[in-house]
């Protein structure tokens, strides 16, 4: 296989760099150092532990993770965490899925009476390289740290299951604008491969550390092969992705001017057969429920993306999906 032109770095949202960089017991500070400020002060890592198994998925379809790992705390306490940087189709639910997985692992096989669910946290956390968090609407957040939680005001629940989504398409800081390591640690991941050294901002030892090892100069020929293999997986797959989210978007477009369209035109037809203002106005509206249900029926838009198309607050539309649900 021909080698490809290299820019001074690995690109290390590749799955061989991020292993490469994470992967090893050897570099495993660098990792640490990452997770922590990922936590930022709410849990501390002194030590982790790369579990043997690469995937908790039954089935190839399920897909694997870049790492499972068992770390401990500064106070001695353990937790797992699995780290994922793939797009994948139910993307929320897959992740809920793996912590199920990685919990419901922990229980005896026998004299669960005596263990009495002594569970241990788990975190999930997922590298979002070149694609959005599903549903996110017009939110531009880089980081979601998210947990359980009430919903009617907000107090966490459970604070040991937890989801941290990394949207580096979002992450748009230049170097002059980082003000701590996670800026730093996030800045690197989305630009390592475009850099040609240790700038000012950056100089710290274990980014000197990082950029040592990224070189690709230092690859030995048989791991500049397993690169360049896992770069241009990375490059089919952002093809394939750019691909899919163009027809998806003309599907998109296509139907939501066809439900649009249709709601509309109910809606004129009942004003005008009300022949009064007041008719007019609940024509109106009418027609931006009718436009609403129809778009909820096609299962393809969220709701602030029907929310925008219609006109309407989001709290609307999830009224008109609670009447629909209730057969109205």
């Amino acid at each position: 296989m021909s080698e490809l032109k290299q820019s001074k770095y690995i690109d290390i949202t590749t799955d061989y760099g991020f292993k490469k960089v994470f992967g090893s017991d050897t570099n495993k500070d660098l990792l640490i150092n990452f997770l922590n400020e990922l936590f930022r002060g709410r849990k501390v890592i002194a030590d982790l532990y790369y579990n043997k198994n690469e995937h908790v998925g039954d089935t190839e379809d399920i897909g694997t993770v870049i790492f499972d790992l068992t770390c401990t705390a500064e106070n001695g306490e353990r937790f797992i965490i699995e780290v994922q940087r793939t797009s994948q189709v139910n993307l929320k639910k897959r992740m809920l899925y793996y912590s199920s997985k990685l919990i419901a692992d922990q229980a005896p096989k026998g004299n669960r009476r005596a263990w009495n669910y002594a569970i241990s946290e788990v975190y999930i956390i997922v590298l979002m390289d070149g694609f959005a968090m599903p549903d996110a609407g017009e939110e531009k957040c880089f980081l979601h740290d998210i947990c359980l939680c009430y919903r009617d005001h907000g107090k966490i629940f459970y604070d040991d299951l937890g989801f941290i989504y990394i949207e580096l398409v979002n992450f748009v800081k230049a170097e002059a604008e980082l003000v701590n390591d996670l800026d730093r640690w996030l800045y690197v991941l989305k630009n390592m491969s475009s850099l040609n050294g240790l700038s000012t901002y950056l100089r710290k030892p274990i980014f000197e550390k990082l950029f040592q090892l990224a070189e690709y100069s230092k690859l030995k020929p048989e791991e500049r092969e397993m690169y360049n293999v896992s770069l241009r997986n990375k490059w089919d797959a952002e093809s394939i992705r750019s691909s899919q989210e163009e027809l998806l978007k003309r599907a998109r477009e296509k139907a939501m001017a066809e439900g649009r369209a249709e709601g509309e035109a109910k809606g004129k037809a009942e004003g005008k057969a009300a022949g009064k203002e007041e008719g007019k106005a609940e024509g109106k509206a009418e027609g931006k429920a009718e436009v609403i249900k129809n778009l909820l029926s096609l299962n393809k838009f969220s709701i602030s993306e029907i929310a925008e198309v219609a006109d309407v607050t989001v709290e609307f539309v999830k009224q008109i999906e609670a009447e629909k649900a209730k057969g109205k």
